[in-house]
């Protein structure tokens, strides 16, 4: 079951003019900075409120990241929601006819357990679920 809204992530190309801004814009600093190999992204936390901002940079041509900001402009990439059972609710979605990009989740920013749900299949919005580890 989905738990609340865990974060919105935000493409960006320049991630420090980017944390730059949102440091202003939510008046606070980011409370973490994480690279994440696996997916070639660097990442900026913000917390507002029960809820957080992921500014998301890609450090390699190919990370997903790059890829998705070749052909859209900067701004909203995906909303997270928060489970308490990622295996359970991967498996609801796929029973609802949902199509999830990963088979297993995996080991994402901020110490997390994710797997990302096709966008083709909510709407055009990439949705993230995410459990803490």
């Amino acid at each position: 079951m989905l738990t609340n809204l865990e974060h919105i992530g935000v493409a960006v190309q320049d991630l420090e003019a980017a944390t730059e801004l949102y440091t202003v814009l939510l008046g606070q600093e980011p409370y973490k900075r994480e690279h994440v190999a696996s997916e070639a992204v660097d990442t900026v936390f913000f917390q507002v409120g029960g809820s957080k901002v992921e500014l998301l940079a890609g450090t390699s041509p190919d990370s997903a990241i790059s890829k998705y900001l070749t052909k859209k402009p900067e701004g909203i990439h995906h909303m997270a929601f928060e489970v308490s059972d990622i295996r359970a609710e991967m498996a609801r979605l796929r029973e609802a006819g949902f199509v999830l990009l990963n088979e297993e989740p995996k080991r994402g920013a901020d110490n997390k357990l994710v797997c990302f749900v096709h966008p083709k299949s909510a709407n055009g919005v990439l949705v993230e679920l995410c459990q803490s580890i």
